[in-house]
């Protein structure tokens, strides 16, 4: 570490580092989200389907984020409860024009919320609510009565309407994110 960085870091300058789980049922927009959420330079064009997981980084202004995009194929997803413990926010996708796959994604998100590592921290989970350009794709407030999202007391919790394709939603998502992140460090 150089001086500077050293000095940057005693003032409080140094941009601070959180590990993020991105979960959600396979074919939800993961991946495309976080890579819309990488520098243009670095996103990728050809999508294919996680298998186990990926780590991705990006910064925003005051964070530097490393993501963990894990599959949501049925047989991996008990692959993600390894990765709780190190997780200080959750990025869970919803693909909303899978009407078939919401109870599966509402037991998964269950499952989640109630596992040892997760159920007694306060972390911010913000949801999703993606393939708004689809158009059979469900509302976000429609989303979010079918995950019963309104049970969650106690943590911090947002859902947001997006399109991973155009990345609409996206900054509005993280920007919440960001916010819980610093409130909680504070």
């Amino acid at each position: 570490m150089g001086l500077f960085d050293k000095l940057a870091g005693w003032l409080g300058l140094k941009k601070k580092e959180v590990n993020v789980l991105c979960l959600g049922l396979d074919n939800s927009g993961k991946t495309t989200i976080i890579n819309k959420l990488k520098p243009s330079n670095a996103q990728t064009q050809d999508i294919v389907p996680t298998i186990g997981f990926n780590i991705e980084k990006f910064k925003t202004s005051s964070l530097s984020f490393t993501v963990f995009d894990m599959s949501g194929q049925g047989r991996y997803r008990n692959l993600w409860e390894h990765y709780y413990k190190e997780g200080q926010a959750i990025i869970f996708v919803i693909d909303s024009a899978d009407k078939l796959r919401m109870v599966v994604a509402k037991e998964e998100l269950d499952t989640l919320l109630n596992h040892p590592d997760v159920k007694h921290r306060r972390v911010p989970i913000l949801f999703f609510a993606n393939k708004m350009d689809v158009r059979e794709a469900l509302s976000s407030v429609k989303v979010s009565q079918l995950l019963c999202l309104e049970n969650i007391k106690d943590k911090p919790w947002h859902i947001c309407a997006s399109d991973a394709l155009r990345g609409e939603g996206l900054p509005e998502g993280v920007d919440w994110l960001q916010d819980q992140i610093r409130t909680l460090r504070t």
